[in-house]
């Protein structure tokens, strides 16, 4: 097979490879939302704690048992887990392994074509907004958000002819295989990107005060909202019970502070200043929700991306440096510059409160008004949406690969047939997510079930099948073989009691607030959106993206259930 062929050519390839999956949108829009959110400092806490007992053990048992499966032939989740276990039910679980990177990809890559758009668009000098409704107004137009198929004309203001050109970039790069492609393209663009990144995080750190009305508007005050751990609110009495008025509206700095003082002033009896410190936000099994996910989403762990890239490797490999450098890498972008650069420009152009919105919010609505509002904003904007495209380039790319690699194996084509099949899956699939465009419903759901609900789910499985079938002791020495630093021992312990509990924990108080409605202060809450979408008010756009998930997971099984290739393996390792 072609594919047995493929290896790395340096330990910086694969470890920029690894880091680039993982640097992407998440990164500079994503994180800095979640943290504005949840705290700021209590956030990074509880991320730090998720990163230290998840995001390492998860991300060392991946590369060691890809490295492992790798050694037996195999480049797939389904065929590493089948190796790992020996048993049938390894290679079915590594079905989600193939349906998670292809289901992601297909709504990713839209998002990835709006990233290209509107840096074609600043460059030319389009992207001129004196409002929120301007800018708002144009994302709607270009996604499509007011009607489905809204998308699918050709002009420079959509992201139909954007799409075009991201898929045959992310095909053509995905041709060249892993060396020559994948290893290539990453090794120029991850050093293009932190240049650029740290071009635009110089000129919003010397932002200061952009408009002297508005002091309180201010770098100083963005940083704060980002990082402060204790977080000052202005709450009203409601029912003899202190409510903040907005949660998101956050008092940050002293000009703030003393405006709300003065409110407390003319009406001491309705209105007072709280104050939340860090250990009491610690309580909110939100902010552990939120923190576990963002880990996953910050080093690719889960998406059965590592062990495709793993497998690669030769069998003395360094997998333990390997793999703390590239998470430390990934780190480093998402923490140092995208935490430093996204919410502090926004904060000093728009305050603390036209600041807060969601990732897309923040990405296509937010920033594009901040930057048209900058001097030299075309120019600066053009840059940091072409570094977003950057970074999404290299994380598409990692996740067409592990699906090829599956092809080749299934079906023991070559990697030209196998692209060929999957590329006309994937441009079906996409040109599905671009046509249900409204309110972008069918990419929202997409990342609820794939992007969220089955990560949990595989990235659970395989520590699990680390630490109790292949063995926590085995697996920790079979990762330090090779390694010029060895994994301490007490890792054993978290990756085979504190991990797998606390992976537990957390989807246990996810499913039951997100899917079942669930609060935590007692009583039943509302259901989540996506679950009344299937089943209490059924949306088509969201059925069918449903769908696309149950009938890729259906492909993949029966391309398992007539290989050969595992019948085989399964019997030598039954016989042996």
């Amino acid at each position: 097979m072609s594919q047995s062929n493929e290896s790395w050519n340096s330990r910086l390839g694969v470890i920029l490879a690894v880091a680039g999956s993982a640097v992407g949108l998440g990164n500079f829009l994503r994180f800095p939302g979640q943290a504005a959110q949840f705290g700021g400092g209590a956030f990074m806490l509880a991320y730090c704690v998720a990163f230290l007992i998840i995001g390492l053990p998860i991300c060392w048992a991946e590369w060691t048992i890809g490295r492992h499966g790798g050694k037996k032939g195999f480049h797939s989740s389904p065929g590493i887990l089948n190796s790992i276990v020996g048993h049938s039910y390894g290679k079915y679980i590594g079905i989600l392994g193939i349906v998670i990177p292809t289901c992601i990809y297909v709504y990713y890559v839209n998002v990835e074509a709006w990233t290209l758009g509107y840096a074609v668009n600043f460059f030319m000098q389009n992207m001129e907004f004196a409002t929120a409704e301007d800018s708002t107004g144009f994302w709607a137009g270009f996604a499509g958000l007011g009607e489905d198929g809204a998308a699918l004309n050709f002009s420079l203001g959509s992201a139909l002819p954007y799409l075009l050109i991201v898929f045959a970039i992310n095909f053509y790069l995905i041709y060249h295989g892993v060396s020559k492609g994948i290893e290539t393209f990453c090794k120029v663009a991850i050093p293009i990107l932190l240049v650029i990144a740290v071009i635009i995080l110089v000129r919003v750190l010397t932002l200061g005060v952009p408009d002297p009305e508005h002091p309180e508007r201010n770098i100083a005050n963005g940083l704060g909202y980002m990082w402060n751990p204790d977080k000052i609110l202005l709450a009203e009495k409601q029912d003899g019970v202190w409510e903040p008025i907005a949660e998101m509206e956050e008092l940050v700095g002293p000009e703030m502070i003393s405006a709300a003082e003065e409110q407390v002033a003319a009406d001491p009896e309705n209105l007072k200043i709280i104050e939340r410190s860090i250990w009491s936000q610690m309580t909110n099994p939100d902010l552990w929700l939120a923190a576990a996910g963002q880990i996953f989403f910050s080093i690719s762990i889960g998406f059965g991306i590592i062990i495709n890239y793993a497998s690669y490797l030769r069998e003395n490999d360094d997998v333990v440096l390997s793999g703390f450098a590239a998470t430390s890498a990934n780190e480093f972008c998402e923490v140092g510059l995208g935490g430093l650069i996204t919410l502090p420009a926004a904060v000093a152009f728009l305050g603390v409160a036209g600041a807060a919105g969601g990732t897309f919010g923040l990405g296509f609505q937010v920033l594009p008004l901040v930057f048209s509002q900058m001097t030299l904003g075309w120019l600066f904007g053009g840059l940091f949406f072409f570094l977003l495209f950057l970074a999404a380039v290299t994380s598409s790319i990692s996740m067409v690969q592990p699906v090829i690699a599956f092809i080749e194996e299934a079906l023991d084509l070559n990697r030209k047939q196998s692209i060929g099949i999957l590329g006309v899956i994937t441009a079906l699939c996409a040109m599905v997510v671009l046509y249900f465009s409204n309110g972008i419903k069918a990419i929202d759901t997409l990342d609820y079930w794939s992007g969220t609900f089955l990560i949990f789910v595989l990235a659970m499985a395989e520590i699990i099948i680390f630490s109790w079938v292949f063995g926590a002791e085995r697996g920790v020495k079979e990762a330090n073989r090779g390694a010029i630093v060895k994994i301490p021992h007490f890792f054993v312990y978290i990756m085979k009691y504190v991990c797998p509990l606390f992976l537990l924990t957390i989807f246990t108080l996810w499913c039951a607030k997100n899917i079942f409605g669930a609060t935590w202060v007692g009583g039943t809450g509302e259901k989540v959106s996506y679950v009344i979408d299937l089943f209490y008010v059924p949306n088509q756009a969201a059925w069918i993206s449903v769908t696309m998930i149950m009938l890729i997971g259906l492909f993949t099984f029966f391309l398992l259930k007539g290989s050969p290739k595992y019948k085989d393996h399964l019997k030598q390792n039954q016989n042996s």
